[in-house]
């Protein structure tokens, strides 16, 4: 890793945000549920809403005992920091080694843990013979690259960075690389090889600098992931890295970015999350992260890059959660209170697709019924011959044990698939359900699922009723 230039902000976008809502009899599943009695480690507070809460991984640390004490009591995910990279894993062409990244691997799977595997292609960090490379030779290297490491871990990573830091830092076009001069299709010949090298594992694209949803840099990152799932290329998540600094602060819109990634149907992940400060003011925007996080149902886990101060990269900022010594920080405790809490809705719709027109939004909001009712709002997302809806589902006064949501699409719009829910019906008036995981919904709180489909997207306004 290296300090990070920030990007220059460019004008904004147009954006639409489309509502609707409607009432029923009926009811609605809290997609993270505050533990009854609060946990008292983070991993521990994060698995009890179903997601993971990691670190950044030294192999030369794992004989620390202070540093492993700590690895082991507080979090349920790893990441390797340098040993899984190309200069660390292919050292010279086609002499592969593996030794430093599997005492990681193996110490996770001891204690289990989920590892995370970082990274596969990336214009950084790589061995000198393959600096030297270039066009068809060098695309074949990166490819079989890819499928050796992929295939070396397969069952034992639950997510890939397949590709990482692709897109420069203004303007929104790609980074300048080998990689990308071996042609614009590279990043989608690395995840279709991964897939096929590690077909249970999921595959994340990962970058710095795309965490403000006004910058050039996410809508380029946001218009790839959109353009990926449209085609059927095999993408599962978005890695955000979140170095947050003075010169590139935690943006208020965060949550909007994880949310609006999140619609397309991926995961969002927080993947080297360090906020640089101490006292209060670190804490506080640790938690405003963790919350960010944990109010959008497809945000599944949170990786902090290290453990103490002394072992961050960088270390004078005082970016970590533990201090040199492995005492706990102020940003620990509101990082760990956040994580108790449990989920919040979001309080701002993620916008649309930059590239959409205005549209008039349909009927407007009815606000939540006060007995057993629920109501849905969405936005969409919407492209030439195609869009993705995002849907949330909230509780009235009384909670639910069971939901429908029914859309009624435009002629000529088919919904291909969808995401925490089971739809009937691809067009004309489509019914989603609830699956078994979120149709239990407390009094006033929220759920979210999603869809895709071909044509123009939903305009009318939903119902939503209880099952």
């Amino acid at each position: 890793m290296s300090d990070r230039p920030v990007p220059r902000r460019p004008r904004l976008r147009t954006t639409l945000t489309l509502l609707a809502a409607s009432v029923a009899a009926g009811g609605l599943t809290l997609f993270v549920a505050p533990s009854a009695d609060a946990a008292t480690t983070l991993g521990a507070s994060a698995a009890a809403s179903g997601r993971y809460f990691g670190t950044a991984v030294a192999a030369n640390k794992l004989s620390d005992s202070t540093y492993v004490g700590i690895l082991n009591r507080e979090f349920n995910s790893v990441t390797a920091e340098n040993e899984m990279k190309i200069d660390a894993t292919e050292p010279q062409q086609n002499q592969f080694t593996f030794g430093n990244a599997d005492r990681i691997v193996n110490h996770a799977i001891a204690q289990g843990m989920k590892v995370r595997g970082h990274t596969l292609a990336w214009h950084s960090q790589q061995p000198g013979w393959m600096q030297g490379m270039e066009g068809t030779a060098l695309r074949q290297a990166m490819l079989n690259h890819v499928t050796r490491v992929a295939t070396n871990y397969r069952g034992k990573i639950d997510t890939w960075d397949v590709v990482n830091e692709a897109f420069a830092d203004s303007g929104g076009g790609r980074r300048d690389s080998n990689l990308q001069r071996t042609g614009n299709d590279w990043i989608e010949a690395a995840f279709r090889a991964a897939r096929a090298a590690d077909p249970g594992a999921k595959l994340c694209y990962n970058d710095y600098n795309i965490d403000n949803w006004t910058w050039a840099k996410t809508q380029a990152a946001y218009t790839m992931v959109r353009d990926f799932k449209a085609r059927g290329v095999p993408i599962d998540c978005v890695g955000l890295q979140s170095h947050f600094n003075s010169g590139s602060p935690y943006p208020s819109n965060y949550r909007t970015t994880l949310q609006s990634f999140a619609a397309l149907g991926v995961d969002v992940q927080i993947t080297e999350l360090d906020i640089e400060g101490s006292g209060q003011t670190q804490a506080t925007t640790y938690g405003n992260v963790v919350r960010d996080c944990l109010a959008v149902a497809r945000c599944n886990g949170i990786t902090v890059w290290g453990i103490r101060d002394t072992d961050s990269w960088r270390a004078s900022g005082t970016p970590l959660l533990f201090d040199g010594n492995g005492n706990k920080k102020a940003a620990y405790t509101s990082t760990l209170d956040a994580l108790n809490a449990g989920g919040t809705n979001p309080t701002t719709p993620p916008p649309t697709s930059p590239t959409v027109s205005p549209t008039p939004s349909p009927t407007g909001t009815t606000p939540p019924p006060s007995g057993a009712g629920c109501t849905a709002t969405y936005t969409v997302n919407a492209w030439t011959g195609g869009f993705t809806a995002s849907v949330k589902v909230t509780a009235g006064g009384s909670g639910v044990n069971g939901w429908a949501v029914t859309l009624t699409l435009p002629a000529g719009a088919a919904v291909t698939n969808a995401w925490n829910a089971q739809n009937s019906g691809t067009t004309g008036a489509v019914r989603f359900a609830n699956v078994s995981y979120n149709g239990q919904i407390a009094a006033g709180s929220s759920t979210e699922f999603g869809f895709q489909g071909t044509g123009s997207g939903p305009t009318a306004s939903p119902t939503c009723a209880t099952s």
